[in-house]
C-alpha cells in the first residue's frame, strides 16, 4: 500500500474551522430569528419554474458564502449515508467514475467524472473497465487511484462497520459461496480485497459483476462508489473528517452550529467538467424543522434548502400573487405513496382479496388528502418516470361492485379484519383514516397501528419476518428509485431475489414467477426498444398481482434564495445543484 501524503495540520484546520465558526453562527442566529416575512425582502427576478428546465439567475461570479439549511444529515460518510439531500452536499467534497449532469433539463442523465469516459462493456454489462483522468487528488494532495476506488467500494461491505448506505455493490459484486467481509477483516499480505474489482495499475479499474447490469454506472454515481484512501480511514468515525476529492473540504461539523466547508487547494478545475465551485465558503445549518428552513429562505438568510422536501404548503400559498413567486419551482420528485399488501399475511395471500383492496381505495381522495394538485400527482400504476407511455387511466375510480366481487371470490363475502401498518406522521395518519373508511364499505375492517418513524422502515416494514408476526395486511410506504432508471424503480419492490430478512424494500413480500420472468426478459433486452416494452410487461404483470395499490406521486416547490445564483433542479436529488450553485 502506498503511503499517502500527510493531511492538513490540527493546527491548520482548527484555525480556518474558527475563521468559518463565525459565519455558521450568524446563520444560526439568523435562522433561529422572528424575521420571517415576505415584506421588505429583495426579489431577485426570475420566472416560475426557471430552474426546472433551465437555469436561475445565471452568474459565473465566483465569491462569497453559500448558505445551506437541511434537517437531519445522517452521515457525513460517503459509504454510510442513505438520503439524498446528503447526497447533493457530497458533490461538493466527493468524486465518483460517473455522476449527474449539470446541465438544464438533463440532471437525470449520467456524465464522466473521475473516470475520461462513461467505462466499456464488451458484454452486455457484466464487466464493466474504467480508466481514470490525469491529475486527480485527494485534499491530501495523494494521486486519486484505482486502488483508493476499490477500497471505497469494498468498505460498504463491512456491514457490522460501516451501514446505513446503499448496498447494491454486494448485490453486484459478491460471492455468496464465498462472501467477503470487508477490508477491515482483510487478512492478505498485500490486501488483495473484492475479487470481483480489479486494478491492473493506477488508473484502470474492472468490476465483474454477478449478472450482465446496464444500469451499472449509476450505482457507480452513488456516493458510496468514491474512492477512499486506505490509510486515512478509521473505520466508523470517516464520517467525522472525510478526505475530500472534490472542490470543497470539510472543516467543521457540530450537531449545534451545522457543517463548514472550505476550497480544497487540490482540486484542479481542469480534470473537472462537472463542479464550478463558485462560492469561496459553504455553510449547512443542519437539524431545522421545515418551518425554520422555509424562515430562513424567506428572510434572506438561507440561500438553498438541501432537503429535498421543498417549502410547507401554507409558504407556498403565502408567496402565492407576491413577487416571491418567480423564486418557486415545482419538481415532481418521483417518490410514490403506495400500499403495499404483503403476501405472506392471510388473507392478502389471495389475490383476490388483494384485488378487493385495490378496487375500493379511493386514490383522489388520498391525493386530497396530501395536499390537493399542488402537493401531489395522481397516480395508478407502478410507473417508472423514464418509462415512455404513462398509465392509461391516470384516476381510477373506486369500484365497490367489484371489490364486493372480489371479495366474494376470495372466500371473505362480508369482508375481514387486518392491521394497516403507518409511520406515525400527521399525513400518513390522513391517508390511512381516508383508505379505512373506504375499506370499511365492503366490510374490511383495518386497525391502523402508527410505529415510530425512525425505525418503520428498518425495524418493522422493512424485515418481512416482523411483518408476517405483526400481521400486517396493508403496509403504506414511500418509494424512491436511488437512480433514475425503470430497473431501479421496479426491481427493489417487485423482484422475489430483492426479498431480504433486514432492509427489505420488496413490501409486499412478492414472489411471483410471471414477475420474476417478465424481469429477466427485459434486463436481457440488448436494444433500448425492446428493453423499454419489457419494463411495461413488468408493470403489468405486477399489476395482475395486486400486490400494491400506488396512491401518488409527491411534489415539492423549492424556493429559491434571495442570492442564489446558477440555480438548476438537480432531478435525482429534489433540490438545487449546489455542484454549480452560486451567489450574488
Amino acid at each position: 500500500m502506498e503511503q499517502h501524503a500527510a493531511r492538513p495540520s490540527p493546527r491548520f484546520r482548527a484555525h480556518r474551522a474558527a475563521a468559518l465558526l463565525a459565519v455558521l453562527l450568524a446563520l444560526v442566529t439568523a435562522c433561529g430569528g422572528g424575521n420571517s416575512g415576505v415584506a421588505g425582502v429583495p426579489t431577485q427576478a426570475g420566472e416560475p419554474d426557471a430552474g426546472v428546465d433551465g437555469v436561475r439567475a445565471p452568474s459565473t461570479e465566483p465569491g462569497g458564502t453559500l448558505r445551506l439549511v437541511t434537517g437531519t444529515v445522517d452521515s457525513l460518510d460517503p459509504q454510510r449515508s442513505y438520503v439524498p439531500g446528503v447526497w447533493n452536499l457530497m458533490r461538493l467534497y466527493v468524486r465518483t467514475l460517473v455522476t449527474y449532469s449539470p446541465r438544464p433539463g438533463s440532471t437525470d442523465e449520467l456524465v464522466p467524472d473521475l473516470a475520461t469516459d462513461m467505462g466499456s462493456t464488451p458484454d452486455g454489462g457484466k464487466t464493466w473497465t474504467f480508466t481514470l483522468r490525469d491529475g486527480v487528488r485527494f485534499e491530501t494532495g495523494a494521486p486519486i487511484t484505482s486502488r483508493d476506488v476499490k477500497y471505497g467500494i469494498e468498505r460498504s461491505f463491512a456491514s457490522g462497520v460501516i451501514d446505513g448506505g446503499p448496498n447494491y455493490v454486494l448485490d453486484l459484486l459478491d460471492d455468496p459461496d464465498d462472501p467477503y467481509t470487508g477490508p477491515y477483516q482483510d487478512q492478505t499480505a498485500d490486501h488483495l480485497g473484492l475479487a470481483s474489482v480489479a486494478t491492473p495499475d493506477d488508473r484502470t479499474v474492472v468490476f465483474t459483476l454477478s449478472s450482465a447490469t446496464p444500469d451499472f454506472p449509476f450505482v457507480l454515481a452513488l456516493p458510496s462508489s468514491s474512492p477512499v484512501p486506505a490509510s486515512s480511514d478509521p473505520g466508523v468515525a470517516y464520517g467525522n473528517d472525510p478526505v475530500s476529492s472534490g472542490p470543497y473540504a470539510i472543516s467543521t461539523s457540530d450537531p449545534e452550529a451545522g457543517i463548514s466547508l472550505e476550497r480544497n487547494p487540490q482540486w484542479d478545475p481542469a480534470t473537472d467538467d462537472v463542479r464550478t465551485a463558485l462560492p469561496d465558503r459553504v455553510v449547512v445549518r443542519t437539524g431545522l424543522t421545515g418551518l425554520a428552513r422555509d424562515q430562513a429562505l424567506l428572510a434572506g438568510s438561507a440561500d438553498a434548502d438541501l432537503s429535498g422536501s421543498g417549502v410547507l404548503p401554507a409558504t407556498t400559498g403565502r408567496v402565492a400573487g407576491t413577487d416571491l413567486a418567480g423564486r418557486l419551482d415545482d419538481v415532481t420528485t418521483g417518490a410514490v405513496r403506495l400500499l403495499a399488501l404483503p403476501t405472506s399475511v392471510a388473507p392478502m395471500d389471495n389475490p383476490d382479496c388483494r384485488a378487493a383492496v385495490a378496487a375500493v381505495v379511493d386514490r383522489a381522495a388520498v391525493q386530497d388528502e396530501l395536499g390537493g394538485p399542488g402537493s401531489a400527482v395522481r397516480t395508478s400504476q407502478l410507473w417508472p418516470r423514464v418509462l415512455a407511455g404513462g398509465p392509461p387511466d391516470p384516476d381510477p375510480r373506486p369500484d365497490v361492485d367489484a371489490a364486493r366481487a372480489a371479495l366474494a371470490r376470495c372466500g371473505r363475502p362480508d369482508g375481514f379484519s387486518t392491521v394497516l401498518a403507518i409511520p406515525n406522521a400527521p399525513s400518513a395518519g390522513k391517508i390511512a383514516n381516508s383508505v379505512a373508511a373506504d375499506l370499511a364499505e365492503v366490510g374490511i375492517q383495518a386497525e391502523v397501528r402508527a410505529l415510530d418513524p425512525a425505525t418503520y422502515y428498518a425495524a418493522d416494514v422493512g424485515k418481512p419476518d416482523a411483518v408476517t408476526a405483526q400481521g400486517y395486511g396493508i403496509v403504506l410506504a414511500t418509494w424512491t428509485a436511488d437512480f433514475p432508471t425503470a430497473a431501479s424503480f421496479l426491481v427493489p419492490l417487485v423482484d422475489s431475489r430483492s426479498i431480504r430478512t433486514v432492509a427489505n424494500t420488496n413490501y409486499a413480500r412478492l414472489a411471483d414467477p410471471a414477475v420474476d420472468a417478465a424481469v429477466d426478459a427485459a434486463r436481457s433486452a440488448a436494444d433500448p426498444a425492446a428493453a423499454a416494452e419489457g419494463w411495461r410487461q413488468v408493470v403489468a404483470a405486477v399489476s395482475a398481482t395486486a400486490a400494491y395499490v400506488p396512491l401518488a406521486e409527491n411534489r415539492v416547490q423549492l424556493l429559491a434564495g434571495q442570492r442564489l445564483r446558477n440555480g438548476l433542479v438537480m432531478q435525482p436529488y429534489g433540490g438545487y445543484d449546489v455542484a454549480t450553485a452560486g451567489v450574488g
